[in-house]
């Protein structure tokens, strides 16, 4: 039987990343399924960190208050070499960044990410697999195998890959997955100690050689739970040659990472260590002593360094894994996955709907393949030289590389044009960053200019006046707004002093503190379109309707206003 519906989009995968997707395209009304071939979500704190930049876009999905309520702060790392501490590093950012960093358990993120989805009526299909997939000029069939064992046809416009590092949507386009693999194997643990180490701080603690060699490295991040840790260690020569005798990861659908595929990533099908591994390692490494207890699960794992050599062919998409594996180092991957999907979504839900401009798809690949180029290379580089601390880059900017707030698309083919741009401040192509201070005519208390983006599916016109009032922009609005199909909301943004004038219906604020005018530093009235994914799609400054419209022409199609 074969369920066509040239208007949805087909998921596989419902990890963070697809989870992420289906989010993203169902708050824009976009019909889609999402399948997984696992029957119930696993059990295991694979990835941890959460960075700043993807607290932001849960931020603007409405969902980041049940996340920080369900996570640990992340305030820095304590990092011991041969026994002796160095440096601490804290992990700080400039003030108007609005989240710092955290830990939580992968499962708490998918577990998160699924009750959102379920508030748009949109669920996963466990037991569920891809098996295969073709694609035409129209959209995708693909062949999936149920639950049920029973095999089904599904006609979608799009399919993303969410797969993970054996995915089988990357192998169906044929793309090369260029890297290598980590020699060492590694141990994996959620475990309680007792040590009374600050709270809140990773523990990093190394052994180097008389060449200055690391042969040995012992790594927690905190969890949420008094004294839990997510440890990580090198695997004990030889105890991967004997029967473990913890929890069996096949019978719940761990992964092989020396699959059949030859891609050495991920958690390793079998048995993982004892307690008592994990204890040893402790009494090696630890900076106290300490008793590890209360072992939930444990396992091997290898670690690859892979990326795909584009990012997607046709109506077909890979994200995530499926596209990049490397070392955990920094907390990138599921990070970089998640903003994978946040910047395919909104450009396959404006291509879903008919207003996408044809190549707008394709930009995905444009923007973010680079980004995961330099992911991979980062890690790689970490990893194999003692953690993000070796990082030569001053340590403001590597923290705010760590926190994937440098992440830009300058030189996108959908970005721009830039005119009259001021050297200071965002470009286009740069995150929108925030800012406090913000006032409106009825709310007696300072907003954020997140607080204007969130829960807006869709662009935002920023238009800022010193001098002038509103009255002038109002045209723009309407060029926005006529040119997207009703797609671009506009606010305006008023200096503190500047005459309000008459904006009609358009909301209109005042940088009461200035902090709008101190970070975006405007040139007199000066444009921001702010993309869905919260990045600036062009500036201009003067704002005219020329601009605008250059720009809007490479995102949407001619459509008509209020389709």
């Amino acid at each position: 039987m074969t369920h066509t519906d040239a208007r949805s989009v087909l998921i596989a995968g419902a990890g963070p990343v697809g989870l992420t997707a289906a989010v993203e395209l169902s708050r824009r009304g976009v019909d889609c399924r999402l399948v997984d071939r696992l029957p119930a979500r696993l059990p295991y704190a694979k990835a941890v960190g959460i960075v700043p930049r993807t607290l932001e876009i849960w931020d603007r999905m409405g969902l980041v208050r049940t996340a920080l309520e369900a996570a640990v702060a992340m305030l820095g790392q304590l990092v011991y070499v041969n026994g002796v501490e160095q440096p601490r590093m804290d992990m700080r950012l400039p003030p108007e960044v609005p989240y710092g960093f955290a830990a939580l358990p992968q499962y708490e993120t998918e577990r998160i990410l699924e009750e959102h989805l379920a508030r748009f009526g949109a669920r996963i299909e466990r037991g569920t697999e891809l098996v295969s997939f073709t694609q035409d000029a129209t959209g995708v069939t693909s062949l999936l195998t149920t639950a049920s064992g029973a095999q089904e046809e599904v006609r979608s416009a799009f399919l993303v890959g969410c797969d993970g590092a054996h995915s089988a949507v990357r192998k169906g386009l044929g793309l090369t997955f260029g890297g290598g693999a980590f020699p060492e194997e590694y141990m994996l643990a959620d475990v309680q100690v007792d040590w009374d180490m600050p709270h809140g701080y990773g523990v990093r603690a190394m052994h180097r050689d008389d060449d200055g060699v690391i042969d040995d490295v012992l790594v927690c991040i905190p969890l949420p739970g008094p004294g839990r840790y997510r440890v990580s260690m090198l695997l004990a020569p030889g105890l991967s040659a004997r029967d473990l005798s913890a929890r069996d990861l096949s019978a719940r659908g761990g992964q092989d990472g020396a699959a059949a595929d030859g891609i050495d990533h991920g958690l390793v099908t079998g048995r993982g260590p004892e307690l008592a591994d994990i204890q040893k390692v402790l009494d090696r490494l630890s900076p106290q002593p300490t008793l590890a207890s209360a072992l939930r699960w444990s396992s091997v794992f290898r670690i690859s360094h892979r990326i795909v050599d584009r990012y997607g062919q046709g109506r077909v998409f890979v994200a995530g894994d499926a596209a990049h594996i490397h070392p955990p180092t920094g907390a990138q991957g599921m990070n970089t996955g998640i903003q994978d999907a946040c910047n395919l979504a909104w450009k396959l839900a404006l291509a879903v709907g008919g207003a996408a401009h044809p190549r707008l798809t394709a930009s995905y690949d444009a923007e973010r393949r680079p980004v995961g180029e330099e992911v991979v290379g980062r890690t790689v580089r970490h990893a194999t030289q003692g953690g993000v601390q070796a990082d030569a880059a001053d340590p403001a900017v590597m923290m705010l590389r760590e926190a994937q707030l440098l992440v830009g698309y300058r030189g996108s083919p959908i970005v721009g044009p830039v005119a009259g741009v001021a050297p200071q401040g965002p470009q286009a192509g740069d995150r929108a960053p925030d800012c406090e201070g913000l006032s409106g005519a009825i709310s007696t208390y300072p907003l954020r200019l997140h607080d204007l983006l969130r829960d807006r599916d869709g662009h935002v016109l920023l238009l800022y006046s010193d001098t002038a009032g509103a009255a002038g922009l109002v045209e723009l609005a309407s060029t926005a707004r006529a040119l997207s199909g009703g797609r671009v909301e506009t606010c305006i943004l008023l200096a503190d002093g500047a005459p309000a004038g008459s904006a009609g219906p358009l909301p209109v604020y005042r940088d009461a503190r200035g902090e709008f005018g101190r970070i975006y530093r405007p040139q007199g009235p000066t444009l921001f379109a702010v993309r869905p994914d919260g990045y600036l799609g062009a500036r201009s400054s003067p704002p005219t309707s020329a601009a605008l419209a250059a720009y809007l022409a490479e995102t949407f199609d001619e459509v008509p206003e209020d389709q």
